[in-house]
């Protein structure tokens, strides 16, 4: 992606905003012609200084036309004053509000993709939030140079160009032919520094994305005392990126060496150029002066100018990054026509193959029915793609093949959110968003009142610890036990009181006690609606009405809990572990003595 690509995706956040940029470019039109009073001044000054001398007049004949001078120049510094105001004021708000437009835009995208654009491995947490903050500084410093600094450099140095051609057309001409040699220059810098600049992208996100999993990681790392470990290979990233970082530095300071030299050179031969020309009698010696100071002024915004087209290849990288991330159209979340209004709840799949971006084959020929109304139950070893399956009813993922029905009508016609609004969902480790107990119970429904919200933590059997909390509901979810928090997510499915409940070892971090209390609410509310449960614990599975066994991504048993132990295979196998796990035989002697 070019910087002019870039500068196209821009425009549509920018337009909204076209009254700021036309009075931002109004300014900058004034500004420039009010920088080239100062040459003017400067010439009419020698000149005038030169006549007094030449007439044998001194100070006093010459206070007049100093107080002129001064009045001007003064004048025009009043006037800067305002017109640099206005400029930076202007760009500053354009800056602003384009810098929020692509934050919010980036997070309603974000929001939009399917889970596949997360499981990739270019965007990963530490990554995405890299390119996504540096992509929005990048664009932002981009938004400012244009409006704020670029505009008013090239105005500047194009009015000045004008007005050396017009004063004598060959002076302009030597300006004009530094010009080309400094652009290939920087051309030829950027170049250079294309892959260089992308590789250093790359490694940044990455060395920040190791740094978020050192925090995620922070007890498993004390409890192996890796901490020298982690450190080395933090420390082998930061080698690699200190030693692009040197190689950036020098390629621009070898370029930046070799366009001051251009420079000069520029200088030079207009300066040789206006002494042989005042010595010829073809200018004023005050034209000297004039033609260095325009030359200045032609020189210094497009040394500037190089300086910012230099920041803005680095800048580059990042916002085509950015861009990238809000361009993913192949990301953004499938979502059919049909609304269920009238949802049942009959789950059909068959024949379905699925596999995820990383590569891995999760199901194989996998055929299944969850029946309307009762509760069916996922089992087998870990890995097996049990919570495959619930990822695909959600219509988290796509199946690579097969048919997956829903009250008979293909699963992909419905509409994604308003099917998911039909869904409750509660997983073996819940995400907790910092904020307190009430607004985590309450994103369940975001309309239910404070009464809706005790009672579903009640039904959760959390409202009495939540009151003997120093804060009550409004104490910080995070800072609560995991399993309080397993609860509050509990309670967030009561209050959203979904027609269909999708159940992923929802007991699997509570005490004995508490999964007792859970199985009794859980039960209550599995009373008229389509339930898959997935669990290791025996008691949330033995009551299902339908059992599948899966193993190895395939369903290889199906049944009730007395017809697959009576089978004696797989369900048998895991049912016998569970019991010798447990150690039921001396339970029952246990209970059996009482």
């Amino acid at each position: 992606m070019s910087l002019w690509d870039i500068s196209k995706h821009l425009i549509p956040y920018v337009r909204p905003y076209r009254g700021l940029v036309l009075g931002t470019l109004l300014l900058t039109m004034v500004g420039s012609l009010t920088a080239q009073v100062n040459p003017f001044v400067l010439r009419y000054t020698v000149d005038k200084v030169q006549l007094l001398l030449e007439q044998g007049q001194g100070v006093s004949q010459g206070m007049r036309f100093l107080l002129l001078v001064s009045g001007i120049l003064l004048g025009k510094e009043v006037l800067n004053i305002f017109i640099e105001f206005g400029q930076k004021f202007f760009g500053e708000k354009i800056r602003i509000y384009v810098s929020s437009a692509l934050s919010q835009d980036a997070v309603r995208k974000i929001l939009s993709y399917r889970l596949s654009f997360y499981d990739a491995a270019t965007n990963q947490t530490g990554k995405l939030q890299t390119r996504i903050d540096k992509g929005v500084d990048s664009l932002m410093k981009l938004v400012q140079n244009f409006f704020i600094d670029i505009l008013p450099l090239c105005a500047n140095a194009v009015v000045a160009l004008v007005v050396m051609f017009m004063a004598d057309v060959r002076v302009g001409l030597v300006a004009l032919f530094i010009l080309p040699v400094y652009f290939w220059i920087s051309y030829r810098q950027a170049a250079r520094l294309s892959g260089v600049r992308r590789n250093m992208r790359q490694l940044r996100e990455t060395k920040n994305h190791g740094i978020v999993n050192i925090i995620e990681a922070a007890v498993v790392i004390k409890s192996f005392v890796r901490e020298e470990y982690e450190e080395q290979k933090q420390m082998q990233m930061q080698l690699r990126l200190q030693t692009v970082q040197l190689q950036m530095r020098k390629t621009n300071f070898l370029f930046d060496g070799l366009k001051s030299f251009v420079e000069q050179i520029g200088l030079v031969l207009v300066i040789v150029l206006t002494a042989y020309l005042v010595l010829g009698r073809h200018m004023s010696i005050g034209a000297i002066m004039f033609h260095i100071m325009l030359f200045h002024n032609v020189s210094g915004p497009i040394r500037q100018l190089h300086h910012m087209y230099d920041e803005m290849n680095e800048v580059h990288t990042y916002s085509e990054a950015f861009f990238d991330i809000l361009d993913a159209r192949e990301a953004v979340e499938p979502s059919g026509y049909l609304q269920p209004d009238h949802l049942q709840g009959t789950f059909e799949i068959c024949h379905v193959d699925f596999t995820y971006p990383s590569g891995t084959q999760a199901l194989h020929d996998v055929c299944l029915t969850v029946e309307a109304g009762k509760t069916t139950a996922l089992v087998g070893l870990s890995g097996a793609g049990k919570s495959t399956i619930i990822n695909l009813l959600c219509k988290f993922y796509e199946p690579d093949q097969g048919k997956m029905l829903l009250d008979g009508r293909p699963l992909a016609d419905y509409d994604t959110h308003a099917l998911r609004q039909q869904i409750g969902l509660v997983l073996q480790k819940n995400h907790i968003f910092k904020g307190t107990i009430e607004e985590n119970i309450r994103y369940g429904n975001l309309q239910a009142s404070v009464a809706e919200v005790e009672q579903a933590s009640r039904q959760a059997f959390l409202h009495e610890q939540i009151v003997k909390l120093p804060q009550q509901y409004q104490t910080d979810a995070q800072q609560v036990s995991g399993g309080q928090q397993q609860r509050i997510a509990i309670a967030r499915l009561f209050l959203k009181n979904p027609s269909v409940i999708f159940l992923d070892e929802p007991t699997a971090s509570l005490d004995a006690v508490t999964v007792e209390q859970i199985k009794n609410s859980i039960d209550a509310l599995k009373k008229d609606r389509t339930v898959v449960v997935i669990s290791h614990s025996l008691s949330q599975i033995i009551d299902a009405d339908h059992i599948y066994v899966m193993k190895q991504g395939g369903i290889v048993e199906s049944g009730t809990h007395e017809q697959l132990y009576d089978l004696r295979g797989a369900y048998r196998e895991i049912f016998d572990a569970s019991a010798r796990s447990l150690n039921i035989e001396k339970i029952a002697r246990t209970l059996d003595e009482d």
